[in-house]
């Protein structure tokens, strides 16, 4: 008599076997593909080595860290609450540098010094980034390069603009390129795009990581973009008078003036003919507040203030952060957006 389990027997063995070789093909698929990527260790991890940046001025240190976070061992070379124009890096800066993965400097003439730098530090092992790189710059007193029209925004260039560009002497070359790229959100997103770019170039294998943060993070810059946009649609009036020209992107993003009462450096004291011709624009355009600076002395501001009956307001070009600053967790995104409650109230913002 036949088994009657027979033929049930051999189907489940010929099906164990079917399902063997199945597990093996994907088994070997798995393995092969795996084999062509290299891991790279968590950052807890003992074998774990951060790239290693170094970046001039506190706005390129922050959107480093904001995009590199725990993959980077980051540096900022002018230390908390110095004023970055003036300073400039020792033989010891030199070295640290040497021996970095990604340097990463402002350009646009921030850093006088940087091209001697780059001849001393650059090397097979160091990428170097730009951070301006793309940036359509301006001069000193806001106009772009290439139209050459005197006024402090280059947004209009009606006759009650242009005769906004006073006359007073401010013992400052104005046709140099205006640094301070970053006090504009849009420019600020394209230096991050510029540092996300040269952290890939130094650290490959974590493209991902890093091009996902620095999406993130453009969208909280996007965010702030639509604030101060938003924010100073109904200004009472357009021109601000700041301590330094520090804000003429800022001016030409959002449409206002800036009268700045020092030049491109806040270390050039500015002429009595200059403060004489910012009062009397004051009382003409019924200006109520003034700004200063954190890292600069208010004295100028509080003196012309004082002159024209006027207030004083802080106006953070955010060029560094005081100790106490970073310490009480304030950050671009933070310093900006106060910077916007006190221009709106400068401006008189009209409420909708």
């Amino acid at each position: 008599m036949q088994n009657p389990a027979g033929p049930v027997r051999s189907t489940f063995t010929g099906f164990c076997a079917a399902v063997t070789a199945l597990l093996l093909i994907v088994a070997c698929l798995f393995f092969s593909g795996c084999a062509g990527q290299k891991e790279t260790p968590a950052s807890n991890s003992p074998d774990f080595q951060p790239v290693k940046v170094f970046c001039t001025i506190y706005p390129l240190y922050d959107f480093a860290k904001n995009i590199g976070k725990d993959k980077i061992d980051l540096s900022c070379l002018v230390p908390p609450g110095t004023e970055p124009h003036e300073w400039e890096p020792t033989p010891r800066d030199l070295a640290s540098i040497q021996e970095a993965n990604l340097f990463v400097y402002c350009g646009a003439g921030m850093e006088s010094w940087v091209d001697k730098v780059l001849n001393v530090v650059a090397g097979p092992e160091l990428n170097i980034v730009n951070a301006s790189r793309g940036i359509q710059l301006i001069s000193g007193q806001g106009e772009e390069d290439e139209a050459g029209v005197k006024q402090q925004n280059s947004g209009d260039t009606s006759e009650d603009q242009v005769a906004l560009n006073i006359s007073g002497d401010v013992r400052e070359d104005h046709s140099a390129v205006d640094p301070h790229i970053w006090v504009d959100p849009v420019n600020a997103m394209k230096m991050v795009e510029n540092i996300a770019a040269g952290l890939v170039q130094a650290d490959p294998a974590n493209k991902l990581f890093y091009e996902t943060n620095a999406r993130e993070y453009l969208n909280e810059l996007e965010a702030l973009h639509n604030d101060y946009r938003n924010g100073l649609a109904r200004t009472t009036h357009r021109e601000f008078i700041t301590s330094h020209a520090a804000f003429g992107y800022l001016a030409k993003r959002y449409g206002l003036v800036q009268v700045p009462i020092r030049g491109l450096s806040p270390e050039v004291e500015p002429a009595p003919a200059r403060m004489a011709e910012i009062i009397k624009l004051i009382n003409e355009k019924r200006i109520r507040y003034i700004f200063f600076e954190t890292l600069v002395s208010p004295k100028v501001s509080q003196i012309i203030a004082g002159e024209a009956g006027a207030g004083t307001l802080v106006l953070n070009p955010l060029g560094n952060l005081t100790t106490d600053e970073i310490d009480a967790g304030k950050d671009y995104l933070t310093v900006m957006r106060e910077n916007l409650v006190n221009l709106q109230k400068a401006l008189e913002v009209a409420e909708s």
